[in-house]
């Protein structure tokens, strides 16, 4: 359930803040009023589009907030899975800063964007704008509301049906993109059979260019290698007579001399045995280094050689090594297909069929769901459109089988209706006016609310096109959704007004600098006051207040039966 909404800086609002309650909210106000702003402040808080012209002239920023309170297990899994922290008392706060150019969204403080915004928006609340209901003219708004009626058990048939279209989709491609003739096919399997005997000849192994290319570097830099060891080695070790060696066992024999003097003395010429060992060490291995780097031009030439050839392979077949032995194994299992090309070619069509025969029963059985929803779709909402003040109509949904299969199936949906005795049923565009849609559309939606776990529904001027009886008649639906479900509803009928659990009125009002929309709560004498203008205009009389407090009773009557 949405407990309030806080808006501040939005178009005429400068600050307000709505606590909505449970059961039929409704909402009215004089034309103009902002009473679209209701609903546009909830699409915006929930990630719709934002354009920098609906912020309060003289704001940077807006702020947008919604509190729900829920306590279904799914929602609490969804939030987890976006790896936010549920309340324990089920509260989910969205919220949306917005700014010229940008907008910051959160759930429960944490950030995150507006597409997750939009997800578990989905999963909360239920928005029908005012001109909604001219969807129901496209038949692929038909084939959403049945598959929304068959509910999960429409859901794994349907994935099968998506899954297994993807899939005849592929292998159409691979069909198409495969099939050549014998000249193109020799092509193809000369071209593979050069870049295999080219690969294979290589003797390719995987780490063998970085070794060679150390081995190169080594062979270029090799002179000044040498240069720069043999200088190291004289100075210290080898036959220099002032090399570092020669100097440090004369100084190590100068303090062996006397060393028996002083215990300190021996600690002193065990650390210069130490500097002495170490020096040898190093001479040692600084001399067998330059014997194992001595330069041959033969050796050069052959690595120089075969670099040149692996960097030609990869540049011409992949970066590394194993790319090269992998794009090799490929080439071969192309040659392998083109050797037997007719049975590959056999195997792959046969394999096409069998899907297609998969995709063939799939859409059966999901057809089949969907048949037999249709029939208890139609009598509920022949149902419901009688409730509507439809007092003789028929309503059908069919489902026709197509030629052509889509990801959703064969099946053509279509919503037909008769209004009048011995009127053959038509499809819904054809017959029904604008007014009429808008039950439809209501009517829908009474069925599906039980349908679904959506905890708050919003209708924007539902009542379109319609009065009198049948305004009533819409008034007693939308109270028999609040019973289960939050119905948020802005209207301009004072039959559908007087059925409110919980009453708005959306004002504006102007000063010379400036215009400000205001949403209040209504009680007692101001309700009746709202229902008397809704009736009889912006003057009060005692005939309008007498309608106002009949048509309440009346409401209040109803509501409690």
């Amino acid at each position: 359930m949405l407990q309030s909404l806080h808006v501040k800086n939005l178009a005429l609002i400068r600050e307000a803040e709505v606590e909505f309650g449970p059961g039929l909210n409704i909402f009215t106000g004089e034309t103009g009023a902002g009473k679209s702003l209701l609903i546009g402040s909830v699409n915006l808080a929930l990630g719709g589009k934002f354009e920098k012209e609906m912020l309060r002239k003289g704001a940077d920023s807006a702020l947008v907030e919604l509190i729900f309170s829920e306590d279904d297990p799914k929602i609490r899994e969804f939030l987890c899975g976006m790896e936010l922290e549920p309340q324990d008392d089920g509260t989910i706060i969205i919220s949306r800063k917005l700014q010229a150019g940008k907008s910051l969204c959160r759930i429960n403080g944490e950030t995150v964007t507006a597409r997750q915004v939009k997800e578990l928006a989905e999963l909360l609340i239920d928005i029908h704008g005012q001109h909604e209901h001219q969807s129901l003219l496209h038949k692929r708004k038909h084939l959403e509301i049945l598959d929304g009626y068959c509910g999960g058990e429409l859901a794994d048939a349907a994935a099968q049906v998506r899954s297994l279209h993807a899939e005849c989709a592929a292998l159409r491609r691979r069909l198409e993109s495969e099939t050549m003739d014998e000249a193109a096919k020799e092509k193809e399997q000369a071209l593979a059979e050069f870049e295999c005997r080219e690969i294979q000849e290589a003797n390719l192994v995987p780490g063998e260019d970085e070794e060679l290319e150390e081995s190169y570097r080594l062979m270029v830099n090799g002179r000044r290698i040498m240069e720069g060891l043999t200088e190291s080695y004289r100075y210290t070790g080898g036959d220099f007579e002032n090399s570092a060696g020669v100097a440090l066992s004369r100084a190590l024999r100068a303090l062996r001399g006397v060393e028996p003097y002083h215990e300190r003395l021996g600690e002193l010429a065990g650390q210069l045995s130490e500097i002495d060992s170490l020096l040898a060490d190093y001479n040692r291995d600084a001399a067998e280094f330059m014997s194992r780097t001595e330069f041959d031009g033969g050796d050069f030439s052959r690595v120089e050689e075969r670099l040149n050839m692996l960097n030609r392979l990869k540049e011409k077949y992949g970066g590394s090594i194993q790319a090269v032995l992998d794009y090799g194994a490929q080439k071969q299992r192309l040659l392998e297909k083109l050797s037997d090309y007719d049975a590959y070619m056999d195997r792959l069509l046969r394999e096409s069929d069998e899907k297609q025969r998969q995709l063939q029963d799939a859409c059966e059985k999901l057809s089949a769901i969907r048949r037999r929803n249709a029939e208890g779709l139609s009598r509920q909402l022949e149902e419901a459109l009688r409730q509507l003040n439809f007092l003789t109509v028929k309503f059908e949904v069919a489902v026709r089988p197509e030629q052509k299969i889509t990801a959703d199936g064969y099946d053509d949906v279509e919503f037909l209706i008769s209004t009048n005795p011995g009127e053959p049923l038509m499809p819904l565009g054809q017959v029904a006016s604008g007014g009429e849609l808008s039950r439809v559309m209501l009517a829908i939606q009474t069925v599906l609310a039980g349908k679904d776990d959506i905890g708050t529904l919003i209708f924007d001027e539902i009542d379109a096109g319609i009065s009198g009886r049948t305004a009533w008649k819409v008034a007693q639906q939308l109270n028999t959704v609040s019973r289960s479900t939050q119905v948020l509803c802005i209207t301009h009928l004072p039959q559908i007004a007087a059925m409110a659990d919980t009453h708005f009125a959306i004002e504006k009002s102007s000063t010379q600098d400036d215009t400000i929309t205001r949403i209040r709560q209504l009680e007692g004498e101001e309700n009746l006051n709202e229902l008397a203008r809704l009736l009889g205009g912006d003057t009060l009389t005692d005939a309008a207040l007498s309608n106002a407090r009949e048509m309440r009773s009346l409401a209040l009557t109803h509501k409690k039966t």
